[in-house]
């Protein structure tokens, strides 16, 4: 082996690395951002309106 295939082997080795290294970090950003408007789409939910106090309290049983 030669020294110009030991640092082409070993600049390959880094780019792949630095490559991974960026992939994650776009992965990590991109979740964090589906988070934000996942948070953002629940926040705009309306509240639902509530029953009046009579309905739902008296359970009919009679079949």
């Amino acid at each position: 082996m030669d020294v110009s295939s030991i640092a082409s082997a070993a600049s390959n080795s880094a780019a792949a690395q630095t490559q991974a290294a960026v992939s994650v970090l776009m992965l990590r950003k991109a979740l964090d951002i589906q988070s934000q408007n996942a948070t953002t789409l629940l926040q705009a939910l309306p509240q639902p309106a509530s029953n009046p106090s009579h309905l739902g309290s008296v359970v009919d049983v009679y079949a």
